[in-house]
């Protein structure tokens, strides 16, 4: 079918484009104006006589310059500026805020013969523009009224104009070619469908997206051509609109093994008589946005998770603070009872891993910085392997490679258990199947070469931990994006996208680095550095409380837990300390000023009430600057940097960590 004999197919198309919410221009190469659309002009409040084929991009700049578009300095160097920036066109996407408040988001593309196209959308009315939905439903089928009015007066025109028809056929093929250039550029998805629901256009977006080759889609049923998936989901949808009625909804489908988004409106054709000649199909991917909302949700999920774990670590440590006390208490007063002792020490062992759990706990949620220590490697990984191994199915084979000698790392421990972890679980995730999860450890020194620069570390000497697996690995654009925040393959709901690039911001907080090796079909190695350090000698436990001591002096311990105030009073009152108690700051600050002998206070910092432990203790500094503080916590926000100095006794804790908290408090007085 000759663009001669169907003419009408270029009042179709720029029917089309009128009808679009965004608009749209198009410049050749010598800054003409060669296409637009009402809405450019309404967007940007330029005048109809302003917009005509062949005006100058000048002419645009000139009227905004002089209306003070682009606010005070000189009109001519801001004109010469954007016409400079212009001719050396570059792909671009940005915001601009307009005079009258609105913000538009300018989209703009080169074409093929040097010019360009922009896409112009008012994003300050999205809300707005769902509200008034059905009103815009009406002004759209008026709208296509009017034009297919127009339409049947325009071929009656040429009918009785059939001399002139070389002429007219040659300047609407000229013109269908370069609606055709921008209806494959835009980043739209346009589509007309007929009322047998048979696809008479579609841009080349519409059959890329569909995995079509360009012109595939013309010609074929939407059945044919979406799949019986997506038509399940839009089927009422082509309904409505071949009733006459314009339409928006959303669906998903897999494409490229992954779960996509997309957001259509189907404007009717209808004739004046009523009847529906089919719809315009005008659709975008929103699969960044759905991806965008899903990370809100996990960010989310993760803030709540550390507000329970935060109050959770509190309460527990508050419990542990009493077991672990009257344990060790009843472990010291009958240290002879071998019977008693049987029992004992596996409940102190017990309760002491329910402090490191409430430590992951935290360390996971984000609510504790990290605690670098030097962690020999070679032990972790082999702790580590275990849990591995109980998380990972029978069908993948697990094996380590370890260095055979100590070699530390200065890290924080539980995250670095956290990382070594989320490596396995994504191997595992390549392996559906099956197959092979290898752990090495091994220590290496980068040189000023491409050694350091492939981790982007200083040189120096480093620990080398290597996780690799057999899976389906990755293809470059995945790789390159592999460790970017919210950046996932796995499919909605089973993965945040976080986990690789908490790994890299913890190695890089760490002073060390990544590096990723892939390529599909032949597995995934993920290569971390981190800093090796020699270890301090483990000093001598120091289990003599009559060298912790020192006693004597009053103390007020200041806890609102009975059990906790109980155990660390009867601590106290081991070490040798007289002691008398508070429940809350407000009575705690009442008896310091009745009670002249207080020398020492022993304070919780969460506690109900206005003043917390940090309160309290600036209080006492700054009244009674010879009085001495020693602060507890279960868990608490991080100590201001004025109180730093003071001894801080996490919970739980035994009578030698108190009596050394004490005598610090004593080292440290003026």
């Amino acid at each position: 079918m000759s663009l001669p004999e169907h003419p009408q197919r270029y009042e179709m198309l720029q029917a089309g484009l009128d009808l679009l919410d965004q608009g749209i221009t198009v410049f050749d190469a010598d800054l003409r104006l060669v296409a637009w659309n009402q809405t450019f002009l309404r967007l940007l409040d330029f005048p109809d006589e302003l917009a005509f084929v062949g005006a100058t991009f000048e002419s645009f700049i000139r009227f905004n310059a002089e209306r003070g578009e682009y606010g005070p300095g000189d009109i001519e160097t801001q004109i010469a500026e954007r016409i400079a920036a212009a001719a050396d066109f570059a792909p671009h996407v940005r915001e601009r805020q307009r005079p009258n408040g609105r913000v538009l988001l300018l989209r703009g593309e080169p074409l093929a013969n040097r010019g360009f196209v922009t896409l112009y959308s008012d994003i300050t009315e999205q809300r707005y523009i769902e509200n008034l939905t059905e009103h815009q439903n009406i002004q759209l089928e008026e709208r296509v009224r009017r034009r297919t009015a127009q339409l049947e007066n325009a071929n009656a025109n040429l009918r009785r104009a059939s001399e002139e028809n070389a002429r007219i056929a040659a300047a609407l093929g000229r013109s269908e070619e370069r609606l055709r250039l921008i209806n494959d550029t835009i980043p739209i998805l346009i589509g007309y469908v007929d009322s047998n629901e048979v696809y008479q256009y579609a841009n080349k977006g519409y059959s890329d997206w569909y995995g079509h080759p360009e012109g595939g889609v013309t010609g074929r049923a939407v059945l044919e051509v979406i799949g019986t998936h997506v038509y399940g989901q839009v089927r009422e949808s082509v309904r409505k609109a071949l009733g006459g009625q314009q339409v928006t909804y959303e669906y998903q489908m897999e494409r490229a093994g992954q779960t996509v988004f997309a957001r259509s409106t189907l404007v009717p054709e209808t004739m004046p008589d009523g009847r529906t000649l089919g719809f315009f199909v005008f659709s975008y991917d929103i699969s960044d946005q759905k991806r965008m909302q899903s990370a809100l949700v996990q960010a989310q999920k993760m803030e709540a998770i550390g507000q329970l774990t935060g109050g959770l670590a509190h309460d527990f440590n508050n419990l542990l603070t009493v077991v672990i006390g009257n344990l060790a208490a009843l472990q010291d007063h009958r240290p002879d009872d071998a019977e008693l002792n049987e029992f004992v020490a596996p409940a102190l062992q017990s309760a002491r891993r329910g402090v490191q759990l409430i430590k992951r706990l935290l360390t996971f949620s984000r609510q504790q910085p990290l605690a670098p220590e030097a962690v020999d490697i070679d032990r972790l990984i082999s702790g580590l392997s275990k849990l591995v191994r109980r998380s990972l199915p029978e069908n993948i084979a697990i094996s380590t490679d370890l260095a055979g000698i100590s070699i530390h790392a200065l890290v924080d421990p539980a995250q670095l258990e956290s990382a070594l972890l989320n490596f396995a679980l994504n191997a595992r995730d390549a392996m559906p199947d099956g197959g092979r999860l290898h752990i090495a450890a091994r220590g290496i020194e980068l040189g000023a070469g491409a050694g350091a620069a492939s981790f982007d570390v200083s040189p120096g000497e480093y620990v080398l931990i290597e996780v690799a697996d057999n899976g389906s690995g990755m293809d470059a654009e995945t790789l390159r994006r592999a460790c970017e925040p919210f950046f996932t393959t796995k499919r909605f709901g089973l993965g945040s996208g976080l986990g690789l690039a908490m790994a890299y911001g913890f190695a890089r907080q760490s002073g060390g680095g990544i590096s990723i090796q892939s390529q599909p079909g032949q597995g995934t190695t993920v290569l971390m550095v981190l800093p090796r350090t020699i270890p301090e000698a483990d000093a001598a436990p120091d289990t003599d409380d009559s060298a912790l001591a020192h006693g004597g002096e009053l103390v007020l311990l200041v806890e609102d837990d009975a059990n906790v105030r109980r155990v660390v009073r009867q601590q106290l009152i081991d070490l040798g300390y007289p002691v008398i108690e508070a429940e809350n700051g407000d009575q705690a600050l009442e008896m310091i000023e009745q009670i002249p002998d207080i020398a020492l206070v022993v304070s919780d910092v969460l506690m109900p009430g206005a003043i917390n432990g940090h309160r309290l203790a600036e209080i006492v500094l700054d009244q009674h600057p010879s009085m001495r503080m020693v602060l507890m916590t279960g868990y608490s926000d991080e100590t201001p940097a004025h109180l730093a100095s003071l001894p801080l006794l996490s919970k739980p804790f035994i009578r030698q960590d108190l009596a050394r908290a004490l005598q610090r408090a004593h080292r440290d007085t003026p």
